[in-house]
């Protein structure tokens, strides 16, 4: 799929997309920039969360690579320009995250390591975040450093509407039962980036809510809707590793963990408590942010790109 240019959301100069093969036969959309100022630093590995998709992200590009950075980014399987698993493209369905570990180990060594400068940083944002998580407690990790924004721990308390152990078991006992692709209790294939902007979960930035909404009007195949039964429960099991205790600790990559203060989709609580168990890490507190901190309004943006640039020693931040 090519990607969806807006006058108010361009695609930034000098894109080179393509796709991706998996072993298993999914096409992954991919698409990376060289940096437009010096001193080059690297690059930086964008990777979204669940529902996401390259042009969310173009501001966000246009800011790494005033930085310095070269970036590379990917849609996860099953969503954005990449090819969806079951016949209602709108379900958003996994079997294992173990899926989306072999797709950024393929995304790595196909693109980044051989065409995108070092060193390597990665930019996860919820389950992108989770799955980078993954890698961090690995040896040989190809990133100096990863940066989270609203890293999936664990699902916020409102955002399942029922007790954690409750949950969990639904999603358990309906794959048992063969129903591992119905969509979850009272899920639809409405994206929910395609509602109002009053009353949502996702960011106070009324444009950023309308323009990512204007990319889905203008190539809804884009769009994902609610998750599956089965993705709820490869979900549940992934987050139980990153959570169970002396994970944290064995991380070896170090990080940066941004907690969004009023995140109604991931639990703040179980992210500041993963980030207090980090040997290698520190985590900031945006106190006002919901759950896309990227996709925010200015002011937490600007607490976040500060961060960033004193985290990533930067002397000076980008015009």
């Amino acid at each position: 799929m090519k990607l969806v240019a807006l006058a108010k959301n361009p695609v930034p100069g000098g894109a080179v997309p393509g796709e991706l093969k998996t072993p298993d036969g999914a096409r992954l959309r991919f698409v990376r920039w060289e940096a437009t100022r010096g001193p080059r630093r690297g690059t930086v590995c964008l990777l979204g969360g669940r529902g996401e998709f390259a042009e969310k992200y173009f501001e966000v590009v246009a800011d790494l690579r005033r930085r310095g950075f070269a970036v590379a980014t990917m849609d996860w399987r099953g969503q954005g320009g990449s090819s969806r698993p079951l016949a209602n493209p709108r379900k958003g369905h996994i079997r294992s995250f173990a899926e989306y570990d072999a797709d950024l180990t393929l995304f790595m060594r196909e693109i980044v390591l051989p065409d995108c400068p070092p060193p390597f940083i990665a930019l996860g944002h919820s389950m992108g975040g989770n799955i980078l998580l993954h890698n961090a407690a690995r040896p040989g990790s190809w990133f100096d450093r990863m940066i989270l924004t609203a890293p999936m721990i664990a699902l916020a308390d409102e955002k399942v509407g029922y007790p954690q152990s409750v949950a969990r078991a639904y999603a358990e006992v309906g794959c048992l039962l063969g129903l591992s692709r119905n969509y979850v209790r009272g899920g639809s294939d409405v994206a929910i980036e395609q509602g109002p902007f009053e009353g949502n979960i996702l960011t106070s930035d009324r444009e950023r809510w309308y323009r990512n909404k204007a990319v889905l009007d203008t190539e809804p195949a884009l769009a994902l809707g609610s998750p599956t039964v089965g993705w709820l429960r490869a979900a549940y099991r992934s987050m139980g590793i990153v959570s169970a205790e002396g994970f944290a600790a064995s991380v070896r990559v170090p990080m940066m963990v941004f907690v969004a203060g009023k995140d109604e989709v991931v639990s703040s609580g179980a992210a500041e408590d993963f980030a207090v168990g980090l040997k290698v890490g520190t985590h900031v507190l945006l106190p006002s942010a919901r759950h896309e901190i990227l996709q925010e309004a200015d002011p937490i943006r600007l607490r976040f790109w500060a961060a960033f640039d004193a985290y990533m020693g930067l002397s000076e931040a980008a015009a």
